[in-house]
């Protein structure tokens, strides 16, 4: 298992880091990414420049703590050895949680069943704190928390999701299947937005809180996002998206762990 025609081996790693340094994930020539600083790494460790491929290409400002990457090297490398390797190289704000030799067709974006992102809404004067900032929307405003239970209990089910996209997403299609969306209490703070589902269109779920937030602060009604929801052609518009800091990957499900999508 996990040796190529070739001779070499593919590995499955599990990636956390702090996106607020990078200008996202995907290789940008002459910008900080996380792609780009896992290359560059690896070319180090080999000798040749190796793709790195993710199971999402998370935008500038949001983080993972729970990305799925991929990546084929010499036969010669074991999982511990990579790890090991990679956690002594890589800058402080990337973490190489777990690392797995898997079969050589392994791709960690189309093998995937759904993807799992939590938002922290910051609501107390505490999340404006720097040990909670960087990680949260600190809104410190009231919101109503029914209102956002209800608000989220409309995303679950497959639908378009083109309101909630940024514009020139037309060639990926816009229907997702939403399998949970709910808000918890964070601690004494604010509130966790939990959302999986198969696929997600560019900045949805940051225009889903968005619009959310602004229900729950009586800026528009739940009747406006369930129109928003359920009607490709309304001419409503959502409200602006939620900032990225407070966009978290946490989970990539693939067939072996079951899929969350109820």
């Amino acid at each position: 298992m996990g040796v190529t025609p070739d001779g070499e081996h593919r590995f499955r790693l599990t990636l956390h880091y702090d996106g607020s340094d990078f200008l996202g994930w995907q290789l940008q020539p002459g910008d900080r990414t996380v792609q780009g600083e896992m290359e560059a790494v690896l070319e180090r460790l080999t000798g040749l420049r190796r793709a790195v491929v993710a199971a999402g290409r998370t935008d500038r400002g949001v983080h993972a703590a729970g990305q799925v990457a991929a990546v084929t090297l010499p036969s010669t490398w074991t999982a511990d050895d990579l790890h090991r390797a990679l956690n002594a190289l890589l800058p402080d704000d990337i973490w190489v949680e777990s690392v797995h030799l898997v079969a050589p067709g392994f791709h960690p974006r189309y093998d995937a069943l759904a993807r799992s992102y939590r938002y922290r809404l910051g609501l107390s004067a505490r999340a404006s704190s720097p040990f909670h900032r960087r990680w949260c929307w600190p809104l410190a405003r009231e919101v109503d928390p029914d209102l956002l239970h209800r608000a989220a209990a409309l995303i679950p089910g497959e639908r378009s999701f083109r309101a909630f996209a940024k514009a020139g997403q037309e060639a990926r299609g816009e229907r997702c299947r939403v399998g949970e969306a709910r808000w918890n209490p964070w601690e004494d703070l604010g509130w966790d937005f939990h959302i999986t589902a198969d696929r997600f269109l560019h900045h949805m779920v940051r225009y889903l809180v968005g619009s959310m937030v602004e229900v729950a602060r009586r800026r528009r009604s739940v009747e406006e996002l369930e129109e928003l929801l359920s009607d490709p052609g309304t001419p409503l518009r959502t409200s602006p998206p939620a900032p990225p800091e407070g966009l978290v990957l946490i989970r990539v499900h693939y067939p072996e762990a079951g899929s969350a999508l109820h």
